[in-house]
C-alpha cells in the first residue's frame, strides 16, 4: 500500500478542481491512471476512476447543499436520465470498438471546447422569456435566479451523459455544465453544483455495476487512498466557487474538455 500514498495529495488536486467546475475531476484522473499503469485494463482503470468521482461528487453536493446552490427539482429529473445511460455504459464498457469510438468522442471534446472559450458569454444574459408546454416554467432559486429550461431535452440529453461517464470513466459533468449554462440557461453556480449533485447519482451507479461485473477487482487501494485525498479536496472547491467568476468556471471547463478531447483522441491513435 505504501506506494500508492502519493494518490492522497492527487486526489486532493482532483477534488478541488471537479468540483470547482463541476466536472467530478475524472477527466483528471483517468489520464493520469493510464500513464502511471500501462499494464491495467482501461476497464479497471476506468471502475476506479468512476468510484473516486463518486466521492468527489458527494463531497462537494454536500458543500454546495449547504451554500443552498443545487436545483434539487432539476437535478433528480435528470438523473433519472442518466441513471439508466450508467448502466449501459457500464455493461458495455468491454465490448465497444473504442478506438472509433474514442476518435469520434475527442473532437467532439475539442469542438465544444473550442465553442465555450470563443462564446462564453453567449447565454450570460439571462431570458425571462415564457416556455412553450414541454418546458419547465421559469424557477426562482435562492429568490434572485429566474431561469427556465426543456425538461424532456434535458431528461435525453442526460442519458447520453450517463452512458458516456461510465464508459470512459470521466464524469458527466463536462458536458453537463454547459448544457445548463447554454441550452437551459442555468446560472454558472447553479449549473455547476446541480451537475455535482447529477454526477454523484450517476458515478454511484456506474460503480456499483462496475463492482458487481467483476472490473473493479484490484482497485480498491487505490480507490480508498484517491477517496481520502478528494474528500476533503471537493469541500476546498466549493470554497473556491465563491470567489471565481462564473467566466473562469466556463473558461475553466473549456480547458478540461479540451484536455479531455486530446487524451481520449492519443488513445485512439
Amino acid at each position: 500500500m505504501m506506494q500508492y500514498l502519493w494518490l492522497i495529495p492527487l486526489g486532493v488536486l482532483i477534488g478541488a478542481c471537479g468540483t470547482l467546475i463541476g466536472a467530478g475531476g475524472g477527466f483528471v484522473l483517468m489520464p493520469i491512471l493510464l500513464l502511471v499503469y500501462p499494464a491495467d485494463s482501461p476497464a479497471l482503470l476506468t471502475s476506479i476512476s468512476l468510484a473516486v468521482v463518486f466521492f468527489n461528487a458527494a463531497s462537494g453536493s454536500w458543500a454546495y447543499h449547504r451554500m443552498r446552490r443545487i436545483h434539487y427539482k432539476s437535478g433528480w429529473l435528470f438523473s433519472a436520465g442518466t441513471v439508466p445511460g450508467a448502466i449501459l455504459g457500464a455493461l458495455t464498457a468491454n465490448y465497444i470498438p473504442r478506438r472509433l469510438f474514442n476518435a469520434v468522442f475527442g473532437f467532439l471534446m475539442l469542438g465544444a471546447s473550442a465553442y465555450l472559450f470563443l462564446y462564453p458569454d453567449k447565454k450570460r444574459a439571462r431570458k425571462n422569456a415564457e416556455c412553450d408546454s414541454s418546458s419547465g416554467r421559469g424557477e426562482s432559486y435562492g429568490g434572485n435566479e429566474q431561469f427556465s429550461y426543456n425538461r424532456a431535452l434535458g431528461v435525453v440529453l442526460s442519458l447520453g451523459v450517463g452512458y458516456v461517464s461510465s464508459l470512459l470513466g470521466v464524469g458527466g459533468g463536462i458536458i453537463h455544465v454547459p448544457t445548463l449554462v447554454n441550452l437551459f440557461n442555468f446560472p454558472v453556480h447553479i449549473a455547476t453544483a446541480t451537475s455535482h449533485f447529477i454526477l454523484a447519482i450517476t458515478a454511484f451507479t456506474g460503480s456499483i455495476v462496475h463492482v458487481a461485473s467483476g472490473t473493479f477487482t484490484g482497485g480498491l487501494w487505490r480507490t480508498v487512498l484517491l477517496a481520502i485525498g478528494v474528500l476533503p479536496g471537493a469541500q476546498l472547491g466549493a470554497k473556491l466557487s465563491s470567489r471565481v467568476p462564473g467566466n473562469w468556471i466556463i473558461r475553466g471547463l473549456a480547458l478540461a474538455l479540451a484536455l479531455v478531447g486530446l487524451r481520449i483522441l492519443i488513445t485512439a491513435l
